[in-house]
């Protein structure tokens, strides 16, 4: 039985948020962008709607039916890093102005990023906290991964987790480079896939 699968949109945006902020409570990232469990649990939705907020303007999140998993997907065109670009900095204001990992996390992500080839980039997924490990991500992701496929179109992704990293493994992706160590915090893996058939 597949699951079904639909585009998320402005209508959705807050139980996406909600979604985004659950899931990611927990992650490796997270907690060393926003240290603190108590920090993190009233800081880290603004981040998840600032997310949602740029992905619904210039990209698409793909939402399963019932809501409980949903993946934010980027179509990056084929050019070279702005390294004069201000988002984070803009980001890091209107998410928690003090804390300077929010700008950081964005401006190392974004070196490492690749560029100079159009790639479908998944910026984030997420299932429901104990609606994890029954398949819907990966459903999230096959469905674009088919239409890379038919389009003769790489994805691309940063990999949060070694537990994440593993599946985007099973799903054909590749480390893309060297992995990302965040000062004092955790590592994160760039990945590639390249199209398939």
């Amino acid at each position: 039985m597949g699951v079904a699968i639909r585009t998320a949109g402005e209508a959705d945006r807050e139980s996406v948020v909600r979604l985004l902020d659950a899931a990611f409570q927990d992650d490796p990232v997270s907690g060393w962008v926003f240290p603190g469990e108590e920090y993190r649990r009233t800081t880290h939705q603004r981040l998840m709607a600032a997310f949602t907020d740029i992905v619904l303007a210039h990209g698409r999140i793909d939402l399963t039916e019932d809501g409980t998993a949903c993946a934010l997907w980027m179509s990056v065109p084929a050019v070279e890093h702005d390294e004069d670009d201000d988002g984070p900095a803009l980001l890091r204001q209107d998410v928690d102005p003090d804390n300077e990992r929010v700008e950081m996390i964005g401006r190392l992500t974004a070196r490492i990023h690749p560029a100079g080839r159009a790639h479908e980039y998944l910026w984030m997924i997420a299932a429901a906290p104990g609606r994890q490990g029954e398949g819907l991500g990966t459903a999230l992701i096959n469905a674009v991964l088919d239409r890379c496929d038919q389009e003769g179109l790489p994805a691309y992704l940063e990999a949060s987790s070694d537990r994440s990293r593993q599946l985007y493994e099973r799903l054909g992706f590749e480390l893309k480079g060297r992995p990302l160590d965040l000062p004092d915090g955790p590592r994160m893996w760039p990945m590639w896939r390249e199209p398939r058939g």
